[in-house]
């Protein structure tokens, strides 16, 4: 069912010490939304909203000038670091009072914000949430592209729904919002969660360009968190697969058991010392990898019992 136009949009992003590219960033944001007023394609009370989260620069002393200078920026300031996904769900939950609908991206503007006007058309055609996939990783290294595309095809074949090659640059409206909101997991991969949601969804392919200033804030530390935090959240599989090796290796027992008692009958009773201290070591590793995998699951478990604030929001500037 197609809506109606000139609704509010709300630009949401993160922003963890981003004081190189914040002012070029704002300028092009905002000559985006302008672009869009003037169509008639949003209300001109949509507005950008930079959520500085626990930056150490002068991130939030930007967003302040920037909201002095001119209303349609605003700013939300949590009161410390939360880490990306958490900053991106207080910006949305914040934006959801105000918007009818919502757009996440990063600060450094890598996503092609060209890309925004066919979110809102996709919007307006009836979708409820409209992901943004990256049509090509021209500009990654062949190792960011390998891991980077092969964590998305580890996480479907462990039974995660997530749309592939799509990060965090998505159109939400306000009642996809209000359901995003009854997740209360403290365990947040917001690329899983999202999905799970449903209704009317709609795809925009783009092609992701050069940072244009500052370093990135995902180094390989991060994403390897990100990729451990977005398994252990969406599937039980790796569990399971624990179990699957558990009776492999049970069967590799039984079967060096009966080799073992045929040498013994045939009168070769000396047996090589190798095959004993592979399957030492080898069974050794796999239950200290087994250990690792369950306490990260009971690590979780821990923190989702707690039901401690995901974030906690000491300034919005409105």
């Amino acid at each position: 069912m197609e809506r109606e136009k000139n609704q509010i949009l709300y630009l949401v992003i993160p922003c963890y010490n981003e004081q190189e590219v914040l002012p070029e960033t704002s300028k092009r944001l905002r000559e985006k939304m302008e672009s869009l007023m003037q169509r008639g394609m949003i209300s001109r009370e949509s507005r950008i909203m930079f959520v500085n989260d626990g930056s150490k620069d002068r991130t939030w002393e930007i967003i302040e000038e920037l909201h002095a200078e001119n209303p349609i920026y605003q700013g939300v300031k949590l009161s410390r670091n939360r880490g990306h996904q958490n900053a991106l769900l207080g910006g949305l939950m914040t934006a959801k009072t105000y918007a009818d609908m919502v757009i996440s991206l990063d600060a450094d503007l890598q996503d092609d914000i060209d890309a925004i006007d066919r979110f809102v058309e996709k919007y307006y055609e009836g979708c409820e949430i409209v992901y943004g996939v990256r049509s090509a990783r021209k500009t990654d290294t062949f190792f960011k592209k390998f891991t980077a595309e092969g964590f998305y095809k580890i996480i479907n074949l462990l039974g995660g729904e997530v749309v592939f090659n799509h990060a965090d640059y998505r159109l939400m409206s306000r009642r996809a919002l209000d359901e995003l909101e009854r997740y209360k997991e403290v365990n947040l991969f917001l690329r899983g969660i999202v999905p799970m949601i449903g209704f009317q969804t709609g795809i925009v392919t783009y092609e992701r360009h050069e940072r244009f200033a500052g370093e990135s804030k995902y180094p390989l530390k991060k994403m390897l968190a990100l990729a451990v935090d977005g398994i252990t959240s969406l599937s039980i599989k790796p569990i399971r697969l624990i179990v699957l090796l558990g009776m492999l290796i049970f069967l590799c027992s039984i079967a060096m058991l009966i080799y073992s008692l045929f040498r013994h009958f045939t009168g070769n009773t000396s047996i090589g010392w190798t095959s004993l201290i592979v399957s030492i070591w080898a069974i050794g590793g796999l239950q200290l990898l087994a250990i690792g995998i369950i306490g990260e699951y009971i690590g979780k478990i821990y923190l989702e019992t707690k039901e401690r604030p995901k974030f906690i929001i000491e300034k919005v500037l409105r």
